[in-house]
């Protein structure tokens, strides 16, 4: 079999010095392998092949929301050689179970990890323990919807706004992708695909209720006619929490539309608009999750139950005397809108060569009175993507190039107040104002090119200057009056990422990659601005992330009923960008390791051994440490400095897994009827540099029963049903814990140990108890 099928006219080929002149444009491998392909609701969970064909219908199946005709060039994101990607479908993570949050759908893919965010559906999502160390906002990682970008230009991404819901497939892309995707995919990146209106065919409706009070409406409604497609998806979502104080009501519109005038032009509009309200639970300390992992009884200060955990406020929100306060009394919480319009157009130069440009407007709003501190802000962005694509020839041999040029700008405005104690979510002083502009200019290339029949090699560089100016006023109060510090930050980041990969495939069943890639992340403008003491000050310190990434794997598919992926991976680290939290309830502050390393496995699987019986499997050790980072600590007039070479960097499992055995009944009258019982288990992980203290493992177990059927005689066409028992075993389990600062005594100046950290609050969060969640889903 033939790496690539191409139609390399020469009367409609570029010329050989537009090649060269494009700057040895990367490539882009379409219809990769084998894809997951909808057909109603079920949809075959993939590991993407590294070399496939590429015809005319493997770039139109590849195609999302536009109604392209046969022949276009596929988008770059769709199954690049060379590269490590996991394709999570509907079936068994979205369609016939309730899927509270896109983190439980994630999981599915290996490398990867999840932590509960900051309230309601929202995650923290990592890729090979990139970004495991955050609690607030997903960093290291591209995010993109329908081939929209939904990473803003200062790195930060959130998973408030996708409802599990609205989409037909997510592909995970593992290891550095900067030569492919720009600034932020140290880790790597997430590509998120919407239904689309001949998907849906109709409209749908579903309501999802279940343990503490959760409760989720949606409907979904699509179709084309002629040139145009259509689909929206909307959803209500509200829920009391498994925590005290954890309330949440959220709202999600998600519009994807295209029209396609003539044969060679595309036009799409994407549309998300997210609004939140959600209380917030205290983050407690190990010694308090060990006692109290669900914060109960903690409704006042002065009556709380032991193992509660209070935040001490000033009582005049500037200065002086604090008060102790729970969660409630507090009103903790995030009020949060997101609205992202953007739109498309493509057009095709010639039969073989597509050119496209995007534009997106994004504003991510917030009004977040947490803990000790509040953050008012708006922060406008815009992103620009203009990019060719182009199949021909490239010194006689077939190859497909990728040119593109990506400008995009953010002007953030925050401003932080201390809290006041009492009375709902009332601010206290000011403590700082920031306003700062990042703007980013960039190029990226790609060549891949057929050597051989069996052999595919992939060539790319990607560059990109990162401009970052701003001012920050940190104000502090005493009985003398008011105090203003001022710190500017005016930055200038230069990067370049170059990448090489070879893909090897012998015949049908084997197919090998190797691959060497690079990546870099910039600092955000809040991260320039927070101190070590968790305060509005001056960090402009801080430098790029960079990594160097070396995969080697191979993909297995015997039979159409087994498909098996295994990656090896060592990434080197210079200047990590590492968060932590000096203490409760304040800013976490970000500090740059020197050297580190990252090395592990990632085995993926999905096997259908029997007729109706299926298993999954998703594995990832991850063995990360420090090679070159020395830590300074004080206290009172003390300084010490420790060296953490060797030591295992915080927040990141050695081991994960998600293992799943279900069974469909394939035929007769009870055809439509399945279950399936998966476990998701993680390690234990270091919650200090100090390497003293751990955050417990844990494994828990879900159970789902569901039944799908068509329907006749009646308006409805087909209806599903579910009903899942998740930690079917009540385990107590840690679910997000912020790393946290090691301390030293003011008297000795030695490092305080364990116990010190383990009685520190505001990094825990657990995980949901045992609760039950039934659905059911009519589609018209």
């Amino acid at each position: 079999m033939s790496v690539f099928h191409l139609r390399c006219s020469r009367a409609a080929a570029f010329p050989r010095a537009a090649w060269l002149l494009a700057a040895a444009p990367l490539a882009l491998g379409p219809g990769l392998g084998s894809e997951a392909r909808a057909e109603g609701d079920s949809v075959t969970l993939e590991e993407l092949s590294v070399v496939g064909e590429a015809g005319p219908a493997a770039a139109v199946s590849a195609r999302f929301g536009v109604a392209s005709p046969q022949g276009s060039a596929p988008a770059v994101i769709e199954n690049p050689v060379g590269q490590v990607v996991t394709a999570i479908d509907r079936r068994n993570t979205i369609a016939n179970r309730p899927a509270t949050s896109i983190g439980s759908v994630l999981v599915n893919s290996p490398g990867v990890t999840v932590r509960q965010g900051n309230g309601g559906r929202d995650v923290i999502v990592s890729i090979r323990g990139n970004n495991a160390r955050s609690t607030g906002v997903v960093k290291n990682t591209v995010v993109l919807e329908d081939g929209f970008v939904l990473t803003q230009p200062d790195g930060a991404a959130r998973f408030d706004l996708t409802d599990p819901r609205a989409y037909s497939r997510i592909d995970v892309f593992r290891g550095p992708q900067s030569a492919l995707f720009g600034n932020y995919a140290t880790g790597g990146a997430i590509a998120f695909r919407t239904r689309t209106g001949r998907e849906i065919g109709g409209y749908e409706v579903g309501t999802d209720a279940g343990s503490f009070g959760y409760l989720s409406n949606y409907f979904t409604v699509g179709g084309a006619s002629g040139p145009v497609e259509i689909s929206l998806f909307a959803s209500d979502v509200r829920a009391n929490g498994y925590q005290e104080h954890a309330s949440y009501d959220t709202q999600t519109v998600n519009l994807l539309a295209s029209y396609t005038p003539t044969p060679d032009n595309r036009f799409t509009l994407k549309v998300i608009n997210n609004t939140l309200q959600a209380d917030l639970a205290a983050r407690s300390s190990l010694e308090q999750f060990r006692i109290n992992p669900y914060q109960r009884g903690c409704a006042t200060a002065a009556s709380a139950a032991p193992g509660c955990t209070t935040f001490n406020l000033f009582a005049n929100g500037a200065f002086g005397p604090t008060v102790p306060v729970t969660a409630a009394e507090g009103a903790f919480g995030r009020n949060d809108r997101r609205t992202i319009v953007a739109a498309r157009w493509e057009h095709d130069l010639d039969a073989d060569t597509t050119w496209r440009t995007q534009l997106g407007f994004d504003e991510r709003n917030f009004d977040q009175p947490f803990y000790v501190t509040a953050s008012r802000g708006s922060y406008p962005s815009w992103n620009l993507l203009s990019d060719i694509t182009r199949r021909g020839e490239l010194f006689g041999l077939p190859a497909i190039g990728y040119a593109a040029l990506n400008v995009s700008t953010i002007d953030n405005h925050i401003a932080t107040y201390n809290r006041a104690p009492y009375g709902g979510p009332r601010l206290g002083a000011l403590i700082g104002d920031q306003e700062a502009v990042q703007s980013n200019l960039g190029g990226r290339a790609r060549v891949e090119l057929a050597l051989t029949e069996r052999w595919t090699g992939v060539l790319g560089i990607s560059a990109e200057n990162t401009w970052i100016a701003g001012r920050n006023l940190a104000y502090s109060y005493a009985a003398t009056g008011a105090t203003r510090t001022v710190a500017d930050a005016d930055r200038s980041f230069l990067n370049v990422a170059p990448e090489l990969a070879l893909a090897y495939r012998p015949d049908a069943e084997w197919a090998f990659r190797g691959r060497v890639a690079t990546g870099y992340t910039t600092p955000a403008a809040s991260n320039l601005f927070v101190t070590p003491a968790g305060l509005p000050g001056n960090n402009t310190q801080l430098r790029t992330q960079e990594n160097l990434g070396l995969d080697l794997g191979l993909d297995w598919t015997p039979t159409e009923t087994l498909r098996l992926s295994l990656t090896g991976f060592y990434e080197f680290f210079r200047n990590e960008l590492v968060s932590q939290s000096p203490g409760a309830g304040l800013l976490s502050y970000t500090f740059n390791a020197p050297a580190s390393e990252h090395r592990g496995v990632e085995l993926g699987m999905d096997w259908a051994f029997t007729p109706g019986w299926t298993a999954t499997l998703a594995y990832g050790f991850n063995d990360q440490y420090y090679t070159d980072y020395v830590e300074q600590l004080s206290a009172g007039g003390l300084t010490r400095r420790f060296d953490r070479a060797g030591n295992r960097i915080p927040g990141v499992p050695a081991n994960q897994l998600l293992a799943r055995v279900g069974y469909d009944v394939p035929a007769g009258p009870l055809a439509g009827l399945g279950a399936f019982v998966e476990t998701v288990v993680q390690d234990d992980f270091y919650l200090d540099n100090a390497n003293l203290l751990r955050a417990p493992g844990y494994a828990i177990v879900n159970a789902n029963l569901h039944y799908a059927a068509d329907l006749s005689g009646g308006y409805a066409r087909r209806i599903n049903l579910y009903l899942e028992v998740r930690n079917l075993f009540d385990a107590r389990y840690v679910a997000s814990a912020q790393p946290l600062a090691n301390t030293i005594s003011a008297a000795t100046g030695l490092q305080n140990g364990p116990a010190a950290l383990a009685t520190t609050t505001g990094s825990i969060f657990a995980g949901a108890p045992r609760n039950v969640v039934g659905g059911l889903r009519l589609s018209f």
